[in-house]
């Protein structure tokens, strides 16, 4: 009875003292899962800022091509009334103009390749940031248990 009693003792301290380990390995999981997903909250923020610079930076590029293309717009038309003849063209000869004219409508047509780069790139961008979004919606769906969801949320998850 005597060594019955002490097995039993001894039993059940070990057990007593396996719970609290199992308690501090979950902590120590919870731990790291909330650091993980503060990280990630953070790459994302960090990610969403420089589309978010990008974007600006995008944006101010075409401000300035804008004000490029209405400086060419006005030196173009200057320039096409000198050839017809309705303004005075001072000491510049015909080819003169014309070269000048060739100069100008390719610098617009650059100008204008340039712009469509721009909207493409913008559009990338707005395209990046849907897609974090829906990854974050999804995240967040996917962290709810299968078995507190409703038909509504599991066919959102699923258009997701």
């Amino acid at each position: 009875r005597k060594q019955a009693s002490e097995y039993s003792t001894s039993s059940s301290e070990d057990e007593f003292e396996f719970k609290p380990s199992l308690t501090h390995k979950a902590k120590r999981a919870l731990r790291r899962r909330r650091k993980l997903e503060k990280e990630t909250k953070q790459l994302i923020k960090q990610e969403e800022l420089k589309r978010l610079h990008k974007a600006q930076a995008v944006q101010r590029q075409l401000e300035e091509l804008e004000e490029r293309q209405r400086a060419l717009e006005i030196f173009g038309v200057k320039l096409e009334r000198e050839l017809r003849g309705e303004a005075d063209s001072g000491t510049k000869d015909e080819s003169q103009m014309l070269h000048e004219w060739f100069e100008l409508v390719l610098e617009k047509n650059k100008l204008m390749r340039y712009e469509s780069e721009l909207l493409i790139i913008a559009q990338e961008l707005e395209l990046e940031d849907h897609q974090s979004r829906l990854e974050q919606k999804l995240r967040e769906k996917m962290a709810i248990d299968d078995s507190l969801k409703d038909e509504m949320d599991l066919n959102e998850e699923d258009e997701i």
